[in-house]
């Protein structure tokens, strides 16, 4: 017996493939990799493997291992219980999918033996309610690969290709099961070369691709750019302000969840969400170029005018997993962005005509300009009563270029990139997708990713709560990720509200205010916090004690101590 298994293979590879944390959640499909980890202690060899974080919420472990890719760009491991284990981790995939992030998914599958013919076999009631038709089935529409593990022989080869497929664009999470006697069977040492399983190689467009769009925006009266996640790869901001500036374009961001352009540059003309009204700016434009964008504008709401010429530019240019989306553009093209931008950029260059470029680039100033002026004059607080836009203007005041933000305020989205205004890529992050509750495992996940950075969420309470708080703020105690948590507290649901209105404005529900979206009583937002993870809390209520607490706020958690700062915004 020489203790070499399947699930000692399993782990090897992870840690081969540049995966530095399995994110668990362990049931008893599992103990094999719990037999593996001891062993590898016992006999000095722990460092071999990832380290294990227990998370007692699948949904916290998924969020966790989707920020340290978003950070890293190399994609972790979760580890939950079969089928049930899998399904508590639903929303959580949704965003890594919709985000296109890579994450490796494993889960156990009941053992396929009863009357103990092998190690593994089952010896406990649950492993016959476990036992479902199609256990890879539930996560088949947010995986981009899912497979069985069925001999330790090959695991390793399984591993790498999993992570070569999470890695290549557009990334996504991949899924393994591996049954318990397979995962506990004794099997020859492993290996697998991971370098032989890179991720695809970056996309560029082709010469004629790049010829017609550098043409069309050079010789555009209104040309503007759209983006939503360009940021993704930070090193593609700053060849995206180079091209923006060659031509004087000017960008707007559309419901995005990264920085794709610094907010201070005069060539920034702000950002579109839900907005029920159109955008004069997109109005205007006879040219847009889509760089990177899901959801550009809303066709019913905020499009361009009929006879602008649209491109699209992305690593997902028709939306391969959406049934229905369309954007009326003349060229579709699939390219990795940065590389699509800097190939614009020097033709843009050789095209540009230098009086052109001055004159677009004064009107984007002055528009640049009047924004920021408006959007000044909004934060100030209603006498004691703190609006969200005076609460975001004074975490922008207390942090730094350096701290870290994740966004997930949600019907407060717009307002938090209009007024933290982040300058530098990688700075303020989002999910991506539309699962709430990310924001709770993504700060440890991030701050596990750059432990010298702050890390600060932006949350609604409804994200909070979805968060599972309790398990997250347990783990972020046990294993050291101290972050800040700053609630917009409306005390209730806003979003489902302003759906309502949005369909029926003039209805029932709007008459009668009545649309069943109320906390009250109110919860002790900071007080589970406090309770679950040692974290330091505080509700604030008037505007002038503010930033006073946000301040001690961010002292603690440089200290090393998570705190979480509610604050009351007007109700829902």
């Amino acid at each position: 017996m020489s203790g070499y298994t399947t699930s000692r293979a399993f782990l090897e590879a992870l840690a081969e493939a540049g995966v530095r944390y399995v994110f668990a959640n362990l049931g008893s499909d599992h103990p094999g990799l719990v037999e593996a980890y001891a062993r590898a202690r016992a006999e000095d060899g722990a460092d071999a493997l990832p380290e294990l974080v227990i998370c007692p919420h699948e949904s916290v472990a998924m969020s966790a291992a989707h920020s340290y890719a978003q950070l890293t760009g190399v994609p972790q491991a979760v580890v939950v219980h079969v089928d049930c284990g899998t399904q508590n981790i639903g929303g959580m995939l949704h965003n890594a999918a919709k985000g296109r992030v890579g994450v490796l998914l494993y889960a156990g599958a009941s053992p396929f033996t009863q009357e103990g013919e092998l190690l593994g076999s089952r010896n406990e009631f649950i492993q016959w309610i476990q036992d479902v038709h199609d256990q890879r089935g539930i996560v088949r529409g947010y995986t981009k690969y899912d497979n069985e593990i069925r001999t330790g022989h090959n695991v390793k080869q399984l591993v790498h290709r999993a992570l070569q497929l999470a890695r290549s664009e557009p990334a996504g999470p991949v899924y393994l099961v591996g049954p318990r006697e397979v995962m506990e069977a004794e099997v020859p040492e492993q290996h697998a070369d991971p370098a032989l399983f890179s991720p695809v190689a970056p996309a560029a467009l082709a010469p004629g691709v790049v010829e017609r769009i550098a043409e069309a925006l050079a010789g555009a009266r209104n040309p503007v750019v759209v983006t939503s996640y360009l940021g993704r790869d930070p090193h593609a901001v700053p060849a995206l302000v180079e091209l923006c500036e060659s031509l004087a374009l000017p960008v707007i961001e559309s419901v995005p969840m990264h920085l794709n352009f610094p907010a201070d540059h005069p060539l920034h003309w702000g950002y579109q969400w839900n907005a029920q009204q159109a955008n004069p700016l997109l109005e205007a434009a006879d040219v847009v170029l889509v760089l990177g964008s899901d959801v550009p504008w809303i066709p019913t709401q905020n499009r361009p005018s009929a006879g602008a010429r649209l491109f699209v530019v992305d690593i997902d240019p028709v939306k391969e997993q959406m049934p229905l989306w369309h954007v009326p553009a003349e060229c579709f093209a699939r390219a990795d962005l940065g590389t699509a931008v800097a190939q614009l950029r020097e033709r843009a260059r050789e095209l540009a005509d230098p009086d052109v470029v001055a004159g677009r680039a004064e009107t984007a100033a002055a528009e640049h300009e009047r924004q920021l002026s408006e959007l000044a004059g909004r934060e100030h607080p209603d006498g004691e009563v703190i609006t969200p836009e005076y609460l975001v203007a004074c975490v922008r005041e207390v942090i730094d270029d350096d701290t870290l933000v994740l966004t997930e305020a949600i019907t407060n989205y717009q307002v938090v990139n209009e007024h933290l205004r982040r300058t530098r890529p990688g700075s303020l992050l989002g999910s991506g997708g539309g699962s709430l509750g990310w924001s709770a495992g993504a700060a440890i996940g991030a701050k596990l990713a750059a432990p010298d950075r702050t890390v600060v969420s932006l949350v609604g309470d409804g994200s909070y709560l979805f968060g599972v708080p309790s398990s997250a703020q347990w783990v972020a105690r046990r294993y050291g990720t101290p972050s800040l948590t700053v609630i917009f507290d409306n005390q209730g649901w806003k979003a489902p509200k302003q759906s309502t209105l949005g369909v029926h404005p003039d209805g029932v529900a709007a008459e009668r205010d009545d649309f069943n979206v109320s906390f009250a009583p109110e919860a002790d937002l900071p007080g589970i916090a406090e309770a679950a993870g040692g974290a330091w809390g505080r509700t604030v209520r008037v505007a002038s004690e503010l930033k006073g607490v946000l301040v001690e706020a961010l002292d603690v958690v440089r200290s090393g101590r998570s705190a979480v700062v509610s604050v009351h915004v007007p109700a829902v």
